[in-house]
């Protein structure tokens, strides 16, 4: 039985397995069958795959070490081993290079200065400036020159005279700084240029040719910073001379500065009236009045650019005539521009510009001495004055300049002898043909100038320049006594820390004149007459023996010429002057 129930055992068992191992094959081959069929899927895509890159997180905290054998420095013994080394060489002692001083300049407040030549010649040069404060000075000056004549053939008297003194007050503070100033200048020269042939002795002798002039004059200069209102000029003016002719002359120029989007508007305002009247006249028909004001202002923009400097301007006028009742307005323009087309070597310039120029007696007096107290006085109108040029630096000690200009003048004042007529006031020195007149007439005028300056060491300075001039005439036949060339030549060195030269060169090349005789003694005629071309070699040696004392010579037309430098009116010739400069305290 127990038999039975182990057989039956075993055979369950047996059936069961069989069963599993089926069950496990159906379910492998079921697999292999869906490996080879995996269907279809239906996939759908919302947006594009953007990768980002998250940010990373640093730990913003260094973490403490605890740990006491980090700290703790390990102590390090450092041991040289020396041993001595045989040797023959001897190191010499440094020494330190000495910098050479420049030598103290003493400076002095006053000095004088006086010389003596030939044609019995003086001249006197005294300056004096005395500190009344820190910021307050008083200065004078002194200026003296005077020579008691001596030229061959000439037959009047042909002395000459000019003294000048001026005093200033200075105050120099923070914001406001300005010069009073008070001057006086007694000047005597002498009609000598009488034409030859026309006169006997007799008649040269009772002929009163000596002149005087006495000009006093009173003004101030005012500067400011830091104000719309950069400063001005006032002058006043007084002349009179020995044949009762007098002038008055103001001058009021105000300038103001306003800064407005970065740029400059400057604007000048000016006025200046000249007024007077000769009690003579060459025609003898009574005296000369006149009365000319010029007020206007002269806006203009300053535009700063790199390289490139323009000035944008012009100058609006009124002009006044009151002895003649007339008036008119003036507009000029005032545009200038600089550019620089390589730095410091090459700067281009241009402009066109314009003024009201207000002739007056005095003017007249400085630059021809032996005009008449019988002049008429008017204004020039300067319609243009067009430029174009180019200057800089050929080397660091080498510059130049070079220019042409064209000028359209209404008016321009011309010098022309007066005529051969003593008849019409014979008590008058002025009437014998050796005096100047004044006349008027549009100019055009064409020049070329060029200038080069040299500094061949720091001892030795050159330079020389030269202008040609083309005249375009509406009326006269000439431009009387204007010349077509000028030139100059200047050269100064320093020979040693005593010795010291310097000569000066000019060339005026031939004017034209128109010599006219009216009646009297001889029938009128008009000749035009050509002064030659002159060359004046001027030069001078001095020696400094110490810090204030200094002799000199100076020497003058050296080339000994004989030449005229207005009709009938020949120069000293060979000039030598020697005298000493003291500086000092006083």
């Amino acid at each position: 039985m127990r038999n039975q129930i182990l057989k039956s055992s075993f055979i369950l068992a047996i059936f069961f397995m069989a069963n599993l191992a089926n069950a496990q094959k159906t379910e492998d081959e079921k697999e292999k069958e869906k490996e080879k069929n995996i269907g279809t899927e239906v996939v759908n895509v919302v947006r594009s795959y953007t990768p980002t890159i998250s940010d990373a997180f640093k730990i913003k905290q260094t973490p403490s070490l605890n740990d006491k054998e980090t700290n703790k420095k390990k102590e390090i013994k450092y041991s040289i081993f020396s041993f001595p080394v045989a040797s023959t060489f001897t190191p010499a002692k440094g020494k330190a290079e000495g910098l050479k001083k420049a030598k103290k300049v003493k400076l002095y407040n006053t000095y004088l200065s006086l010389g003596l030549g030939n044609y019995n010649t003086a001249a006197l040069d005294f300056y004096t400036s005395r500190a009344i404060s820190r910021d307050e000075t008083f200065d004078i000056s002194l200026n003296h020159h005077s020579s008691q004549g001596g030229i061959d053939n000439v037959q009047l008297d042909d002395k000459f005279f000019d003294t000048k003194l001026d005093l200033a007050y200075i105050n120099r503070g923070r914001d406001l700084s300005w010069k009073g100033k008070l001057g006086y200048q007694h000047q005597v020269y002498n009609w000598y240029g009488l034409p030859e042939g026309f006169l006997t002795p007799d008649q040269i002798g009772t002929i009163s040719e000596q002149q005087t002039y006495h000009n006093v004059y009173v003004g101030a200069d005012v500067k400011m910073e830091d104000s719309f209102f950069n400063g001005g000029t006032v002058l006043y003016r007084r002349m009179f001379d020995a044949f009762s002719s007098g002038e008055n002359r103001l001058i009021l120029q105000p300038e103001f500065e306003v800064a407005i989007a970065g740029e400059l508007i400057k604007t000048v305002v000016d006025i200046d009236y000249v007024g007077g009247t000769f009690k003579n006249n060459i025609v003898g028909t009574g005296g000369i009045d006149y009365s000319n004001l010029k007020a206007g202002i002269s806006p203009s923009l300053v535009i700063l650019r790199d390289d490139l400097t323009v000035n944008f301007g012009a100058g609006i006028y009124y002009g006044l005539d009151a002895e003649n009742s007339k008036n008119d307005i003036y507009i000029y323009p005032r545009i200038t521009a600089q550019y620089k087309l390589s730095g410091d070597n090459v700067i281009a310039y241009a402009g066109i510009e314009g003024d009201l120029k207000q002739n007056s007696y005095y003017d007249f007096v400085q630059e021809n001495n032996f005009v008449s107290p019988t002049l008429a006085i008017a204004p020039t109108d300067q319609q243009y004055n067009g430029y174009l040029g180019i200057k800089g630096k050929l080397t660091s000690s080498v510059s130049y300049n070079a220019r042409a200009s064209y000028i359209a003048e209404n008016g321009k004042a011309l010098f022309q002898v007066n005529e051969f007529n003593p008849s019409a006031t014979s008590d008058n020195g002025y009437t014998y043909g050796n005096s100047f007149n004044v006349l008027y007439d549009d100019v055009n005028t064409i020049s070329v100038f060029g200038e080069v300056n040299v500094d061949i060491t720091s001892n030795f300075k050159f330079g020389a320049k030269a202008e040609y001039f083309n005249y375009s005439m509406d009326q006269q036949a000439e431009a009387w006594n204007l010349p077509e060339l000028e030139a100059s030549i200047f050269a100064d060195y320093q020979i040693t820390e005593n010795w010291f030269a310097g000569a000066n060169i000019f060339f005026i090349g031939e004017r034209k004149d128109l010599v006219t005789s009216a009646g009297g003694i001889i029938a009128p005629t008009s000749t035009i007459v050509t002064l030659d071309s002159f060359i004046d070699v001027n030069a001078h040696l001095g020696y400094r023996f110490n810090d204030r004392l200094t002799a000199f010579v100076k020497a003058n037309n050296i080339a000994n010429q004989d030449y005229q430098r207005w009709v009938n009116f020949p120069v000293q010739q060979f000039q030598i002057m020697a005298g000493a400069t003291y500086k000092f305290d006083f």
